[in-house]
């Protein structure tokens, strides 16, 4: 039996291909699920300043620690310290800040003459990302609400573009956190300008 000559392409569908678009793109319907209980408990836009904060801590930090997987960890995590923060603060600290200062050992962590001999340290991309993005979260508390709603909406926009880029890519997170992360930030952020317009 011969085998057909390397110019020849295969027709048959790739596994993933074969499974129902629902079952395929469970990270989007997670998102969407996900995006109804932080709506459920926002009474204006900036209230979702740490999600934007979060988002930059997790492609951050997936970056930093060079394992794409680890980004579900780094999110479950945030989640985690949101609530934490939340409900131990007692409104004294605001989440962002304690999200966005957990980007600090990482960055330090990145920076780590080892890491620097390796790989160079972060992708300045990332790092990028990483200011442009959190710097939008903490400039949120700082302006008014209507103010602060509408920077926290066009940061949840960028993000989105940033997570589409991602996915595209295949690079720094896996594939279904970047779904999961475009649209959970698409939505918040139409979610953020609608409750701000009409509000």
């Amino acid at each position: 039996m011969t085998n057909p000559p390397d110019h020849v392409t295969s027709t048959a569908p790739r596994p993933d291909a074969r499974r129902p678009a629902v079952v395929r793109h469970w990270a989007a319907w997670a998102a969407i699920a996900a995006t109804a209980l932080i709506a459920f408990d926002m009474s204006e836009g900036v209230d979702v300043a740490p999600a934007l904060a979060a988002s930059a801590l997790v492609y951050f930090g997936a970056a930093v620690l060079g394992r794409p997987s680890t980004a579900w960890t780094l999110f479950f995590g945030s989640v985690v310290v949101i609530f934490a923060a939340e409900l131990l603060g007692g409104g004294d600290i605001d989440p962002t800040w304690v999200v966005l200062a957990l980007a600090l050992p990482l960055l330090v962590y990145g920076l780590r003459p080892a890491a620097l001999r390796e790989r160079g340290g972060p992708a300045p991309l990332q790092v990028a990302g990483l200011l442009a993005f959190g710097g939008a979260a903490a400039l949120a508390l700082g302006a008014g609400d209507d103010a602060g709603a509408y920077l926290v909406a066009a940061g949840l926009f960028g993000h989105a573009l940033w997570d589409a880029h991602h996915y595209r890519s295949g690079r720094v997170v896996v594939r279904p956190f970047a779904e999961f992360c475009l649209v959970l930030d698409a939505i918040l952020a139409a979610t953020i300008v609608a409750v701000t317009v009409t509000g």
